[in-house]
Order: C-alpha cells, then structure tokens, then sequence
C-alpha cells in the first residue's frame, strides 16, 4: 500500500502533463496549465498534500518516505528555477540509486539487513533468505534507476509515461516475484519455529 501511495502525486504530474498547454485565469492570475512545468509544480503540490497528510496522521514518516519527498522538492524547485526538464529527468535515477545504496550500506552498517529491518516484524525467515531479498531489492533499485535514465534520455516523447507507468509496472512484477519467492519460504519458517502449547 505504502508503494501506491508513492504514485499518487505521479498519477497528478503525468494528468497535468498531458493537457495541451493553455493559460487560464484565476483570480486574476494568469497561469499556464499543462505541460511539464506546470506538472511539476503538481508534482511538488500533490507530494506536500500527500506526505504532510500521513506525516499528521502518523506523526512520523519513513526514511524512504522523506528521501522520496526531498528529492521531489529539490528537482521540482530545480526544474522550476532553471526552466529545464533535464534537471527533473535525473530524480527517478538518483532516488532508486540511493535507495540501492541503503540496501548495499545495510550489509555493513548496523545488525540487520535493511530488508529484515523493514519486514523483520512481519516475517520469520533463514538469513540466507534475508540475504537473497536485500540483494534482490539492490539490483531492482539499480535497475529502475538506470532504466529510468535511459528511457529519459533517449526516448524523451515517452519518459513521462515510462516514469509513471514504467515504474509502476516493475515495482507490480518485482512484487508478485518477491511474493512467490516469500511463499516457497514461509511454510519452512513456519515448521521451524517452535510452538507453544496454549
């Protein structure tokens, strides 16, 4: 759930991009909608709204959450300042890399593995269990990363789509992968776990 909510403000920046551009008036402002610079200012937008309504419901965020959020702000307001959509074409590459190198860090910094970290409290699993799914999750960031960059790059009439659906479909299949593995897993952990009589 928490990755969907993570494509909303997408969802927002890729409707606004997609209308023709026009001006319309408000409250006598002029203000051009459609485009990518006014899906930018949504996507800034929509990720305050979204990020600040589960930060006062919750009353905290997730490290994730808050990486996702500043790298919004910082290529949203880079893209905006500077006029130049290159700027934003670097932020999916630069945030799943820096997702990867948590995952890599996690290896030699602190106890636990990020993965096991994450969904140790959910789920009883081997190390070397744990140790396939952080690696797992290290190549699925370096890769949306670099697909990122190279669809963004090179076939820049469709980066936006890519960015948007793209991501949303590899993070769907990386998912229902990771479930499928998960299950051939979990009936082992369960038989090892040692019951309790009640």
């Amino acid at each position: 759930m928490k990755q969907f909510i993570d494509f909303i403000p997408l969802l927002l920046f890729f409707i606004v991009y997609k209308i023709d551009p026009r001006v319309v008036d408000i409250a006598g402002h002029q203000l051009t909608v459609g485009g990518i610079y006014s899906a930018t200012a949504m996507l800034i937008i929509s990720s305050l709204v979204v990020y600040g309504t589960l930060f006062i419901k919750q009353r905290t965020l997730e490290k994730s959450q808050w990486l996702t959020l500043i790298a919004c702000l910082v290529f949203g307001s880079l893209t905006l300042a500077f006029h130049s959509e290159t700027v934003l074409k670097w932020k999916a590459p630069v945030v799943n890399w820096l997702f990867a190198l948590a995952f890599i860090g996690s290896h030699f910094i602190g106890d636990r593995l990020l993965i096991k970290r994450i969904m140790g409290h959910a789920l009883t699993l081997p190390d070397p269990v744990w140790l396939r799914l952080n690696i797992a999750w290290i190549v699925f960031f370096l890769f949306c990363g670099a697909a990122n960059l190279f669809v963004a790059f090179t076939f820049q009439d469709y980066w936006v789509d890519f960015k948007v659906f793209g991501s949303l479909g590899m993070t769907l299949l990386f998912l229902v992968g990771q479930g499928i593995y998960l299950s051939r897993h979990l009936h082992d952990a369960d038989t090892t776990t040692p019951k309790t009589e009640d």
